[in-house]
């Protein structure tokens, strides 16, 4: 099979193909291998019914970052598969700790880095004296 073909769904290539580098074709060649299987995508009623939440609530979400969304060929929103999991949180933080959904970004900002920082003194093997705050 060549890399041409690798990206030809039934004669549709370049329409939702994402080029995948592997470790071969960084130290071989520049060449790009498209994934013969498409990232899974959520549509807007997907993301609607498995949050519980409706459409328009979590287009306003997008629009205010608080959930990343792409839009398809035809302009309507997809989501990644772990949209309903953001969506999750956001609601836990809105009616656990009543904030407005402005201060919710900053919220989820903060715990984005701390979780970083975590895993990066997890990955250096250093251990502090006080047990980690979560």
């Amino acid at each position: 099979m060549n890399d041409r073909t690798a990206g030809a769904a039934g004669g549709r290539a370049g329409v939702g193909d994402r080029p995948v580098r592997t470790g071969a074709d960084i130290t071989a060649s520049t060449a790009v291998r498209y994934a013969l299987v498409p990232a899974p995508r959520l549509s807007l009623q997907t993301v609607a019914r498995r949050s519980g939440l409706h459409p328009d609530l979590i287009c306003r979400f997008v629009a205010l970052g608080l959930v990343d969304a792409e839009r398809d060929g035809a302009g309507r929103l997809v989501f990644d598969p772990s949209a309903p999991a953001v969506l999750a949180r956001i609601q836990r933080l809105r009616s656990g700790l009543c904030l407005n959904y402005a201060s919710i970004g900053l919220v989820l900002d903060l715990l984005d880095r701390i979780s970083l920082l975590e895993a990066a003194l997890r990955g250096r093997g250093t251990r502090s004296e006080t047990p980690p705050w979560t």
